[in-house]
């Protein structure tokens, strides 16, 4: 198992943490298909701009607060962060439930609690993701972000999945409740752990702890810079599924809600796929994430043209698996290529590209659909993946003098040294 897909579990600490966080992630996704069915079915007649808000107002902190949470992560103590936060958003989700059962909460409310919650999480995500490196340490640390992902994919399976059970027998109220239960599970994690010693994640010295230090470090690192706009563009503008998806199934393939949902299901499958096969990698590294940017142009470009609805399930596979791949290799390869003292303010920066791009991109991608047609939209998601792969190519062949040859019939890529 030391080298296998499982390795970073064979550590007890992160083996905990991995548990508590499977708990929280599920009770997550539990909470935002209730939050979603709330405010489309009982606070509103079915207002998408009301959802639309509530989503800004979640993810929008990410950015606006991106000169505070990196800083915060790198200074202070990340467990100490992380169970700030976790409290905090527990006390969040429970008297959202205790409003909602109350058969008081109103549209402001639900307002309220997404900005409240999205302030919080802009400081958690940070520290979560970096906290990973004090537990696991740099050997495993591209595992163990497989494995996270991994995590993740299957709460996004499981938790609407048990969100519908509890939305239709208990009401919505007690969904949220369940998600507030579900942060003790890793608050009782991090009151256990205690990283290892020789894995404690420097911390920044006073004169080189604020936001402007960690802009200057990226601009003077142009790896970190070409992977940053490579997640911009693609994250941006490719990203964007629950729209390819539901306007190809809808408009394309005429097809109603249960296909639209065995659709997005076949793509949780390859984003399983691809992150499990990002946690068998002993390393990540730039060719890796240049095949998979590239791949993810083709699989878009191969959506677009997919004559029917199977088919075009089948291109889904393999833009899931390189969606997938290509997030894990800029989370390993930002994290392993940054100074530990500065990984904190790094990783808040991906952070608010990743989650700050979809305001942006997400009304572009639909004016294509809507006017163009939903084939033309994948269009732009794979035009975003040719040109990260473009940005890559660049900045390959001018520090690190990319060369391109063929051995024994196969296309193979060298480099310089870093």
């Amino acid at each position: 198992m030391s080298d296998g897909t499982f390795r970073s579990l064979r550590n007890p600490s992160y083996r905990t943490w991995f548990a508590g966080s499977l708990v929280s992630n599920i009770g997550t996704w539990v909470q935002r298909t209730a939050q979603d069915w709330l405010v489309l079915t009982q606070l509103t007649h079915h207002n998408a701009t009301s959802l639309g808000v509530v989503m800004a107002l979640q993810f929008g902190p990410h950015i606006v607060l991106l000169p505070f949470t990196g800083s915060a992560a790198d200074r202070f103590d990340r467990r100490r962060i992380l169970i700030a936060t976790q409290s905090a958003m527990f006390v969040l989700a429970l008297t959202l439930g205790v409003l909602t059962l109350a058969g008081v909460v109103a549209l402001w409310h639900v307002y309220a609690f997404a900005l409240l919650l999205g302030c919080v999480t802009a400081f958690d995500g940070p520290a979560s993701q970096t906290f990973v490196s004090q537990l696991v340490g740099d050997r495993d640390l591209s595992n163990a972000v497989g494995l996270n992902s991994t995590s993740f994919n299957i709460a996004r399976m499981v938790g609407p999945a048990i969100a519908g059970v509890l939305l239709a027998s208990v009401g919505t109220g007690w969904a949220f409740m369940v998600n507030a239960l579900s942060y003790l599970a890793v608050l009782a994690a991090l009151w256990r752990l205690h990283a290892h010693r020789g894995h404690a994640g420097a911390r920044a010295s006073r004169e080189n702890q604020g936001f402007v230090d960690g802009l200057r470090y990226v601009r003077s690192r142009p790896d970190l810079t070409a992977i940053l706009v490579m997640l911009f563009l693609i994250g941006t503008f490719g990203l964007n599924f629950t729209i390819f998806i539901s306007t190809m199934a809808v408009s394309v393939f005429h097809e109603g809600a249960q296909r639209y949902g065995l659709l997005m299901s076949i793509m949780a499958v390859g984003t399983i796929t691809g992150s499990l096969l990002a946690a068998r990698r002993q390393h990540p590294r730039l060719e890796i994430l240049l095949w998979s940017a590239t791949v993810f142009g083709i699989g878009c470009t191969l959506a677009a043209l997919m004559p029917t609805y199977w088919s075009f399930g089948a291109a889904l596979m393999v833009i899931g698996v390189s969606a997938l791949t290509f997030a894990n290799s800029t989370n390993s390869l930002l994290q392993l290529g940054t100074a530990p003292a500065m990984r904190g303010r790094v990783m808040a920066m991906r952070l608010a590209i990743a989650l700050g791009g979809t305001p942006i991109g997400a009304p572009v991608v639909g004016w294509v659909a809507d006017t163009l047609g939903p084939r033309w939209s994948l269009g732009v998601g794979a035009a975003s993946g040719f040109a990260a792969a473009a940005v890559l190519v660049a900045y390959l062949v001018r520090h690190r003098h990319l060369r391109v040859h063929v051995d024994a019939g196969r296309l193979r890529i060298r480099l310089d040294p870093a």
